[in-house]
């Protein structure tokens, strides 16, 4: 298995490719749609066949997940005693921004080993933002970051995706509960929300509806930075369908006010 450190770095190795495919593309965009009617670029399937060639020639025992392309068997032969390491890559998370020109969206690679999510990264290659986790420490370009402390609801800035997904997956007079106690709500959403929690510049984001390419990188990284991340209900996150991520000051609030009966 290997370190956080080769991961870092190997990650940090990927980032000029995917920023020249990023660069190539922005304000030129060709959308398709996907079968869910979820949108898909050049861009998403060229990082991600980038990405999986990387991991493929770098660690070949792994087994890769990709939003575009599906499961890559591992490439090398693997051991019975050896631990499972699954790949999950979502090239672009947030593609609905990148589509738009807003660079409020981020490549996401998350490594689980034997079930567990254990390394993740959020790169922005816009802003050319690295962040990577290992659920003890969170480095933003290569320094250490935390989530800010933030004691009441009041002082927090809840950040969400898509409003209504929430009403269409859950509970939406309950998460507008929560937004009364709250004192900024914004659509600073997808990757880039975690990314804001983990650099100290928000304190709750919530998500009601998640794939797992969406949600794996995001649990090393939020751990890593001190806060809490789980499913909506405050369960295990790596096998989730949503994600409350916070301080830990205001986790069990915020689950217990959007899983509040309405009134």
């Amino acid at each position: 298995m290997f370190t956080f450190q080769e991961f870092s770095d190997f990650v940090q190795s990927l980032t000029p490719t995917i920023r020249t495919i990023i660069d190539k593309y922005i304000g030129q965009v060709q959308v398709d749609y996907k079968a869910d009617h979820s949108p898909v670029t050049q861009a998403d399937r060229e990082i991600e066949q980038y990405i999986v060639s990387q991991i493929e020639a770098r660690f070949p025992g792994g087994v890769i997940v990709g939003e575009e392309s599906g499961t890559h068997a591992a490439s090398a032969a693997r051991s019975t005693d050896e631990p499972l390491v699954e790949w999950v890559v979502d090239p672009i998370d947030g593609t609905k921004s990148f589509i738009h020109g807003v660079p409020l969206f981020a490549t996401l690679i998350g490594v689980m080993v034997d079930g567990e999510a254990v390394y993740g990264a959020i790169y922005n290659p816009l802003l050319n933002d690295l962040v990577v986790g290992d659920n003890t420490v969170a480095l933003w370009n290569g320094r250490p970051t935390r989530m800010r402390p933030c004691p009441e609801l009041s002082r927090a800035t809840l950040l969400t995706t898509d409003i209504p997904d929430i009403a269409k997956h859950r509970d939406l007079p309950a998460f507008m509960q929560l937004v009364g106690q709250c004192r900024l709500l914004r659509t600073w959403g997808d990757a880039y929300g975690y990314f804001l929690l983990a650099t100290g510049r928000g304190d709750i984001m919530v998500d009601p509806i998640m794939s797992r390419w969406d949600l794996v990188a995001l649990i090393p990284v939020i751990r890593g930075a001190g806060g809490v991340i789980t499913d909506y209900y405050g369960g295990e996150p790596a096998t989730a369908d949503s994600i409350v991520a916070s301080c830990a000051e205001l986790h069990g609030e915020v689950l217990a006010l959007l899983n509040r009966a309405t009134k």
